[in-house]
């Protein structure tokens, strides 16, 4: 899972570093993610992993990490 959300994340987060170099709790947004490459983020995420993010997640905080991400991730697939 971490590896697809590493590939979603070096395709479409737009991250001024290289993701494979970052910690799974970095802060994506001070790691150069803005909120439009967010909205491609959980779009491209949402493909990945055929889910769809509920309402309540979509907010800055559910793709602010690494962890946050598969957190989010991990409660949309067991829904």
């Amino acid at each position: 899972m971490d590896d697809t959300i590493r590939l979603v994340l070096a395709e479409h987060g737009k991250l001024a570093v290289d993701v494979n170099s970052i910690d799974e709790s970095t802060d994506l947004f001070a790691s150069g993610m803005t909120s439009h490459a967010s909205v491609n983020v959980m779009l491209a995420l949402e493909d990945a992993f055929d889910i769809e993010f509920a309402e309540n997640m979509l907010k800055k905080s559910t793709f602010e990490s690494i962890a946050a991400i598969r957190a989010g991730v991990l409660e949309m697939t067991s829904a």
